[in-house]
């Protein structure tokens, strides 16, 4: 393949899945206080980014669930506390 070919079929690839991901972003929600040490999905109070959570079960580290899969977790919260 030629890296025009490989540059469309990525481009294409990418504006096939941007709909199903903002679909799911809307199904799912934040679950605090549960994450192990470093398997954060974004940012905390005392970390910049996904990955960087300083130890298990910090409670501003959250990582993405199904809606109503926190309330079930042990020591799950909605909140940052």
């Amino acid at each position: 393949m030629t890296t025009t070919r490989i540059a469309i079929a990525s481009a294409l690839a990418a504006a096939l899945l941007a709909p199903m991901a903002a679909q799911a972003q809307g199904s799912m929600e934040k679950c605090y206080g549960v994450v192990k040490a470093g398997k954060n999905d974004c940012q905390t109070a005392t970390s910049s980014c996904a990955g960087t959570s300083k130890k298990d079960a910090q409670a501003d580290a959250w990582i993405s669930v199904p809606k109503g899969a926190c309330e079930k977790i042990v020591g799950g919260k909605l909140t940052a506390s």
